[in-house]
C-alpha cells in the first residue's frame, strides 16, 4: 500500500510539472518589468513622474530647452531634448539626423502623468481643537475607486513651494513614503444591514485620513496638563500666536502638517508659502501569479505608458536608428487626463500645437507647418480594460482582452476615441512588420458607458492622426491595479517599431 501511494504521489509531481508553465515563460520579461516597478514606486504624481522621466533623459544625453527662448541655434538634427510645462507635463523629442525641412513629420507618443487620487485641500485644517483626531482635509482627484482608499496606509507626495531668503519663492518635490496617513473603515458592528450592503462612501465626510491622535492627552497621563493654548500671554503663547500668524494662508493649514513638510525638507515652517499635496499607498509594485507573470502596483493606469513611451525613445536612440531618421521622434506625457484634460497642460490645451510649430521654426521649417501636420501621427496610450473573470458579462463578448496577450486598439464609432479604419491599419501592419503578436481590439458594450482619453482631444487640438492604445489591466482607477508583465515587452516593442516603422507603413498605406 505504501509503496502504491508513494508511486501515485510521485506520478502526479509529473503531472503537475508537465501541466504546470515553466517559468522561462515570464522570465525573461522580468528584468523590464522590474526596472517598469521602480518609476511606479518613484512617481507617486505627476510632478514625479515627469521629474523620474527627466532623469532617464538625462542619463541618455538628453538636453533641457526654453519654450520661451529661441532655440533656432540649439535644436538640430540629431539633437536630444525635452522641457516640461508646470512640472507635470512633460515634452521629449529626438530630431532625426537626415531630418529636411517640409520632408518629415512628428511621430508622437502620448500618455498622461495623473491618476485618480486624494489631493490635500488648499485649507488643510479639518479638526477642531476639541477633536481626539487630527484631520486634514481632502478632496477627489478624477474618478477614483474611493473604497479602496480605506484601511490603507498613506504616504504624502507633490511639491512645496517655499520662500528663499532672497525674497524670490522655489519650488520643492517632497515624497513622504512611510504611513503618515489613514482613512479607517468603520466597524461592522457599528453598521446596520443596509449598510453594509450599499458600502456608500459620502467622499466630504467619509475620506478624510487621519493625520494624528492628541497625543499630549495620552503621553502626559498623571503628569500636568499642555497649557500652551490656554496662556496666550506667557511667552510660549506668543511665540505660538506668532507662528500662525494671520496671512491668508497659514492659519488655514494643519499646524502638525506644515511642521512635517518644514522637517522633511530641512527648513523652517515660516518659510512654507503654499503645496500641492496628493495622497498615495506606500506599499510597492510587486511581482504577482505563480509565475509572477502579473504586476501589482498604483497608478498603471497611466504611469504603465508613460514608462514605455520614454523607455522605446531611448531604446531606439541606443539602437542607432535616430541617425538615418528623416522625421521628429516625439513623447509626449500630459497632466489633467483624469479630470478631462481641459488646462494648459492638458491634452485639450495648445501644448502640442505649440510645440510643434516651435520646433519646426526652430529648424526652419516655418512655411511648411500644415504639410508636417499632415506627416505626423499621435500613438496615444492609455491603458485598456482586460477581460474581468468575474464579470465576464460585462464585457463585449467579441472584444475580450486578455493580460500577457499583447498591446489593445480601442475602438468606438462615437469618437469617444480616436481610432478610426486608416490608423488602425496603420498600427496593425507596424506589428506585422516588426513580426510582433497580433494587437487585440476592445468595444465597450452598447449597454455601458465608454470612457475616453486623450486621442480625440490631440486630434481636435492639432489635426494631427491619431489612435487610441493601452496595455490591458485589471482594477482600472482602484487604490492597487493589475497587469500583465508580457504586456510591457508587448509594448515596449510596438512602441519601439512605430519610432522605426512609421514612415514607411505610412506611405505605403493609401490615405
Amino acid at each position: 500500500m505504501k509503496i502504491f501511494v508513494m508511486a501515485t504521489a510521485v506520478l502526479g509531481a509529473v503531472n503537475a510539472l508537465t501541466i504546470m508553465p515553466p517559468m522561462s515563460k515570464t522570465a525573461d520579461h522580468i528584468p523590464l518589468a522590474k526596472k517598469a516597478m521602480e518609476y511606479f514606486d518613484n512617481s507617486p504624481d505627476p510632478f514625479h513622474a515627469v521629474q523620474t522621466a527627466i532623469d532617464m533623459l538625462e542619463d541618455a544625453g538628453f538636453e533641457e530647452v526654453q519654450e520661451i527662448e529661441p532655440n533656432s541655434d540649439k535644436i538640430q538634427p540629431g539633437g536630444k531634448y525635452y522641457f516640461t510645462r508646470n512640472k507635470s507635463t512633460l515634452v521629449a523629442f529626438a530630431v532625426g539626423g537626415k531630418y529636411a525641412a517640409g520632408s518629415g513629420g512628428f511621430k508622437v507618443i502620448g500618455g498622461h502623468t495623473d491618476s485618480p487620487n486624494l489631493k490635500v485641500k488648499p485649507r488643510s485644517k479639518r479638526s477642531a481643537k476639541s477633536a481626539k483626531s487630527i484631520q486634514i482635509g481632502a478632496e477627489c482627484y478624477g474618478g477614483g475607486l474611493w473604497h479602496t482608499w480605506f484601511d490603507r496606509d498613506l504616504g504624502i507626495s507633490g511639491r512645496v513651494f517655499c520662500r528663499e531668503a532672497d525674497g524670490t519663492i522655489s519650488q520643492k518635490l517632497i515624497k513622504i513614503d512611510r504611513a503618515i496617513l489613514r482613512i479607517p473603515n468603520l466597524a461592522i458592528h457599528l453598521q446596520t444591514a443596509d449598510e453594509r450592503k450599499a458600502f456608500a462612501v459620502n467622499k466630504e465626510d467619509h475620506l478624510s485620513p487621519i493625520l494624528a491622535g492628541k497625543i499630549e492627552d495620552a503621553f502626559n497621563v498623571g503628569g500636568e496638563k499642555d497649557t500652551t493654548e490656554e496662556n496666550d500671554d506667557n511667552e510660549g503663547g506668543k511665540k505660538e500666536k506668532d507662528a500662525t500668524a494671520k496671512d491668508g494662508w497659514t492659519e488655514h493649514q494643519e499646524p502638525l502638517l506644515v511642521q512635517l513638510l518644514a522637517t522633511e525638507l530641512g527648513i523652517e515652517s515660516s518659510n512654507i508659502v503654499d503645496f500641492e499635496l496628493n495622497l498615495f499607498d506606500i506599499q510597492k509594485a510587486a511581482l504577482g501569479g505563480v509565475h509572477s507573470e502579473f504586476l501589482f502596483s498604483a497608478r498603471l493606469d497611466n504611469l504603465a505608458s508613460c514608462f514605455l513611451a520614454v523607455e522605446s525613445l531611448l531604446e531606439c536612440i541606443k539602437d542607432g536608428f535616430l541617425e538615418n531618421d528623416k522625421d521628429i521622434n516625439m513623447v509626449i506625457l500630459y497632466d489633467h487626463e483624469e479630470v478631462g484634460s481641459s488646462s494648459a497642460v492638458g491634452a485639450a490645451g495648445p501644448i502640442l500645437g505649440d510645440a510643434v510649430k516651435s520646433i519646426t521654426s526652430a529648424l526652419h521649417n516655418e512655411k511648411s507647418y500644415e504639410a508636417t501636420i499632415r506627416k505626423s501621427f499621435v500613438l496615444s496610450s492609455d491603458q485598456s480594460h482586460a477581460l474581468h473573470p468575474n464579470y465576464a458579462s460585462k464585457h463585449e463578448k467579441n472584444h475580450q482582452p486578455q493580460m500577457n496577450a499583447g498591446m489593445v486598439i480601442k475602438r468606438n464609432s462615437n469618437q469617444r476615441y480616436a481610432t478610426n479604419g486608416v490608423t488602425g491599419v496603420l498600427i496593425r501592419e507596424i506589428a506585422r512588420r516588426a513580426s510582433l503578436p497580433p494587437v487585440q481590439e476592445f468595444l465597450v458594450r452598447q449597454d455601458c458607458g465608454c470612457g475616453s482619453t486623450i486621442g480625440p482631444l490631440i486630434s481636435t487640438a492639432t489635426g494631427i492622426r491619431a489612435i487610441d492604445m493601452g496595455c490591458p489591466q485589471l482594477s482600472m482607477h482602484s487604490i492597487r491595479e493589475q497587469m500583465g508583465i508580457c504586456d510591457l515587452t508587448n509594448g515596449l516593442a510596438l512602441f519601439k517599431a512605430f519610432f522605426k516603422y512609421f514612415r514607411e507603413v505610412d506611405d505605403s498605406v493609401q490615405q
